[in-house]
């Protein structure tokens, strides 16, 4: 999990597991990266590590943001699948166990596993994201309702939240490494499996809740320009149509056209000089 000055999220979540889905505890490392190893919460989050060999603390001061940090989890562990999530998520009891023994039956899968995400009240839940703009954001919460049945057999999703999602190491496609800040992840990864020929898949066992609640507020910053840059970033290395960003960002804040289009041609840049680099290599 990748964690920036949240000590309380990453504590509750890891006892959580270890409490509530005890049956798979000798098969799991958890791997925490700080992604503010200068900041307060760092000192905490060191000792709290001490406390049990199974878990492996990181101090990643690179590029601050979701999307490198995962990398960065992926880089470290040592196990054949991983589970990349929020540093405030909690799984109903016998959750992992099930995502286990779906890797058992499916040893050899390069697809990208997700969940419901199961809201404050318990019940209520969402699967999916519809590719929408909202908020400045790409991408709004939906409902399938196959996902009701936990029993219910898995079921492709065209894009979801990041908050929770898992496949093997060795199928990780990764994050752009050009990301920076808060932005761009949603859509962005469940695309690029699915263009390297994989699926993303909503297992209906596989529940999350994730609290979204910061009455002291979000500690990472987030930046307008970071979002915006970032969008264009993915959005071009993956071919998709960036008409939608600018008509969506034209309308919702007080960012220009000539600012958009500085924004789009750094993207622009950075995308064909990575094109260049894996075509040398």
């Amino acid at each position: 999990m990748p964690t920036y000055d949240d000590y309380d999220g990453v504590y509750f979540s890891i006892q959580a597991i270890r409490l509530y889905n005890p049956e798979i505890i000798d098969s799991v490392e958890f791997i925490i990266i700080d992604n503010n190893p200068e900041g307060s919460h760092a000192s905490a989050l060191k000792h709290f590590s001490n406390s049990s060999a199974s878990i492996k603390y990181v101090a990643y001061s690179g590029q601050v943001g979701p999307a490198n940090s995962k990398n960065r989890v992926f880089k470290e562990a040592a196990t054949p699948y991983v589970l990349c999530m929020d540093s405030h998520v909690l799984f109903e009891a016998g959750t992992l166990k099930k995502l286990l023994d779906y890797y058992d039956q499916n040893p050899e899968t390069q697809n990208l596993l997700q969940g419901p995400l199961l809201y404050d009240d318990a019940k209520t839940i969402s699967t999916h994201y519809d590719p929408n703009w909202r908020g400045q954001c790409y991408g709004t919460w939906a409902t399938d309702e196959r996902a009701k049945d936990k029993n219910a057999q898995p079921f492709m999703i065209e894009m979801c939240g990041c908050g929770v999602f898992s496949c093997r190491k060795d199928a990780w496609l990764g994050f752009n490494e050009n990301f920076r800040g808060f932005g761009a992840e949603e859509g962005y990864i469940q695309e690029k499996f699915r263009q390297a020929g994989h699926q993303t898949l909503c297992l209906p066992f596989f529940r999350w809740m994730h609290r979204f609640g910061r009455p002291d507020g979000v500690k990472y910053p987030i930046r307008l320009w970071d979002k915006v840059r970032n969008y264009f970033i993915a959005f071009e290395e993956l071919g998709m149509n960036v008409q939608g960003i600018y008509d969506h960002f034209l309308k919702e804040t007080n960012i220009g056209k000539l600012q958009l289009e500085k924004l789009h041609n750094e993207a622009l840049a950075l995308t064909s000089l990575e094109k260049e680099i894996n075509y040398e290599i």
